[in-house]
């Protein structure tokens, strides 16, 4: 086959910076204006708006049966919403909920979900739903010319643009939807206190936002609760549109015991008594004996924490509760809204409602005009009516002889085609004496209408009373009681972990496999403790429950956990490495526990060593800090604690010659290296025969302990002078039947 030529002729080409700047700008307005934000008219987006409108054109008003849910889906997305069933019902489900609509739109039965899980809504194909009367607000203009029409998704069929809402419906009600690059999260008020708002604009249009919150308190939750955050925070809120507040759970007191009787909005009870049970499993709660969800019918929310005993500070515990759990939340709020221009902005208050009230009043001008050109065409043809009974022998003769009646009759009585059309669309029966005073009747009242019609379109202080009667009635109908009460509170404060825990003695003892564990008291002897095969004692640090056990690996990192945090002795503990992050291949070479200012002495096998305080070795990283710079092939001894400044550095190398100097010759330092504690011939650490075994600080009249395996040789303070030097020397040789390869050094303190 020969290779056809392309053709193209006709394509349009563009770079492809272009076309894509352009696909996804077009992109992102599709998902700004037709998904995720809400007009400032009716406050819903255009899902919510279909779904509505589908439900009316479905005959589905408050005063009907509920019908199956996947109906109205079906009509959605097969007439106006070309998307995914599963989002379409979601949308619709939300509507629904009374936990997460302050007014609900549509009125379900069946499983529409719970606030413990908002989306375990049964399947459309079970659940039946019908508007609720409060969508009467937004549906009950929509015939009266109030409304602009477009067509749908494939030209069959209209919808309407926006709905003629009655209330600021974006309000009432809130929303939340993340765009491409914007967002907008708008949480629901209370139906009275923004109609009141909106009279208020109404009167006085140059009142500011201090003015208008004196009706608008702030938020009205759905699910109840309480507001805690100060008054001037919702004010900065109000009028940029931006900001954010705190809403708590509150509860009372019953026979000693706290009764949580609502929860923020938003908020799973079940989570809430979740983290609750960790916190008491966590032994975070030990005030708290018990924790019992005793919801029902009656008591849709009720959640009994029972407390140990009569002398707990219930505050207390509710501040710590509000602090760590879901008990209070704060909620970000973004005003960020499509206005009448069709454009997204964040707006205030004041803009919000008075953006409202023009598309109000310009919705009360259309339906007054819509009524006024209907009443205006009925007394049109009332007029041409009563020219019939007037004339009502003539009338009938021209229909009788005329082939075309209707030119005559235009002719002869100067009637419109309109007027001629009703004319001879009249019945004999209508023709009775009775019927020419009942169309009298009539026009005179729709003389009377059309009268205060008129003066209400030409006055527009008539036109804005009008729209504030309305606004009334609606609230008065609609409205209810505020649920969320506003009362500001100090931020909650978690109960300070160390007040829950006695500050008492402890000892933590660290084997050689890198397991830990903590013994209360002293006087605990580690090695008559259990060890798991192959694992056996390696060192052990006395301290208070409260205080950290610091951990000293052998590449010279430090790592802190607190004492009372970890396995008790009663077993065999737990690793180190399951709570902490040491480099590859490193051991645990000891523990070290005391005030922060206490010094100890931190040493590699090297030959060089520094001290320094506690404070500076202590760290909330999992994987430590460097503070011993340990030479390539070396490792970090076991630490020694400085318990007296006349105290005596011992360091004994592996080929048994052991040093003795005063401890005031070691440099304090931070971090480091440190300096040379004991001459140790030959280069590099690879070449090196001898180390140093150890390394201890045993104060006056303490004594010195050797360790080789299970023999142990004891050094008294006095045997320790032919030892004495200068640091950084080579010390002198253990006398004969020592030990050479000492394991580790210990010293004991007088009189131990």
């Amino acid at each position: 086959m020969q290779d056809q030529e392309l053709n193209f002729e006709g394509v349009e080409r563009q770079p492809l910076r272009t076309f894509t700047e352009k696909a996804y700008l077009d992109y992102s307005m599709y998902v700004i204006l037709d998904r995720a934000l809400p007009s400032i008219g009716d406050g819903l987006k255009p899902v919510q708006r279909r779904i509505i409108y589908a439900m009316s054109e479905l005959g589905l008003s408050a005063a009907s049966k509920h019908k199956k849910s996947a109906r109205t889906v079906g009509d959605v997305i097969g007439k106006f919403h070309p998307h995914g069933d599963s989002a379409c019902y979601e949308a619709m489900v939300l509507m629904a909920q009374p936990f997460a609509y302050r007014y609900p739109i549509v009125d379900g039965q069946g499983n529409w979900g719970s606030q413990d899980d908002p989306k375990s809504f049964a399947a459309m194909r079970y659940t039946e739903a019908k508007l609720t009367p409060y969508a009467e607000v937004l549906l009950g203009e929509l015939a009266h010319g109030t409304a602009d029409w477009t067509a749908n998704f494939d030209g069959t069929l209209e919808e309407p643009v926006i709905l003629p809402a009655r209330l600021p419906n974006l309000l009432l009600n809130g929303t939340s939807g993340i765009a491409v690059g914007m967002a907008t999260d708008i949480p629901p008020h209370n139906l009275r206190e923004v109609a009141s708002a909106c009279i208020q604009l109404l009167e006085d249009p140059q009142s500011g936002t201090a003015a208008l919150m004196r009706h608008v308190k702030g938020p009205d939750l759905p699910t109840g609760a309480e507001i805690i955050s100060p008054r001037s925070e919702l004010k900065e809120i109000y009028e940029t549109g931006v900001g954010s507040f705190k809403a708590r759970a509150t509860y009372e007191v019953e026979d000693g015991s706290l009764v949580i009787t609502a929860f923020p909005y938003q908020v799973s009870p079940t989570k809430v008594q979740e983290q609750i049970a960790e916190q008491m499993r966590a032994k975070k709660l030990p005030m708290i004996e018990d924790v019992r969800d005793e919801s029902d019918h009656e008591h849709p929310v009720r959640l009994v924490l029972v407390p140990r005993s009569s002398r707990v500070d219930l505050k207390e515990v509710m501040n710590h509760l509000f602090a760590t759990t879901d008990l209070e939340r704060n909620y970000r709020v973004n005003l960020n809204i499509i206005g009448l221009d069709g454009r997204p902005r964040v707006l205030g208050l004041k803009s919000i409602l008075g953006d409202w009230l023009q598309f109000r009043v310009h919705t009360v001008r259309r339906r007054l005009q819509h009524r006024l050109q209907k009443v205006s065409r009925r007394l049109h043809i009332l007029e041409g009516l009563l020219i019939v009974y007037l004339n009502l022998d003539e009338v009938i003769r021209i229909i009788r002889r005329e082939d075309e009646p209707k030119p005559a009759l235009m002719k002869r009585f100067k009637l419109s085609e309109e007027q001629v059309e009703e004319i001879l669309n009249t019945r004999l029966r209508h023709l009775a004496r009775l019927e020419e005073m009942k169309i009298r009747e009539e026009q005179k009242a729709l003389d009377a209408e059309r009268r205060g019609l008129e003066a209400v379109l030409a006055s527009e202080a008539k036109l804005k009373g009008l729209v504030a009667s309305e606004i009334r009635a609606d609230a008065d109908k609609y409205g209810d009681a505020r649920r969320t009460r506003i009362i500001e509170r100090e931020a909650a404060q978690a109960i300070d972990e160390t007040t829950l825990i006695p500050n008492e003695p402890v000892t933590v003892v660290l084997s050689t496999g890198g397991w830990v564990r903590a013994a209360k008291g002293h006087e605990i002897d580690p090695r008559t403790l259990s060890y798991k095969a192959g694992d056996a004692f390696w060192a052990m640090a006395h301290g208070r429950s409260l205080q950290p056990a610091v951990f000293l690996d052998s590449t010279g990192r430090t790592y802190a956990l607190p004492a009372h945090s970890l396995s008790s002795a009663r077993g065999q503990g737990e690793p180190l490495s399951g709570r902490l992050n040491p480099p590859d291949g490193a051991r645990f070479a000891g523990v070290m526990m005391g005030e922060p200012e206490d010094l100890w002495l931190l040493a590699s096998d090297a030959g060089y060593g520094f001290t320094v305080r506690l404070k500076e070795l202590i760290t909330d990283r999992r994987a430590g800090k460097t503070v011993l710079n340990v030479p390539e092939n070396s490792l970090a001894l076991p630490p020694a604690q400085v318990t007296s400044p006349d105290a005596l550095v011992v360091v004994v190398s592996s080929e048994g010659k052991l040093l003795a100097f005063p401890v005031a010759e070691v440099p304090e330092m931070p971090r480091g290296k440190g300096n040379k504690l004991y001459d140790i011939p030959g280069g590099k650490a690879a070449a090196r025969a001898e180390l140093l075994a150890g390394v201890a600080v045993v104060a006056p009249k303490g004594s010195l302990v050797l360790w080789s395996g299970e023999k142990q040789k004891i050094l008294e303070w006095s045997e320790l002078k032919p030892y004495l030097g200068e640091r950084a020397r080579r010390g002198a040789v253990l006398p004969r039947g020592w030990p050479r390869s000492i394991d580790r050094l210990e010293a004991q303190r007088p009189g131990s």
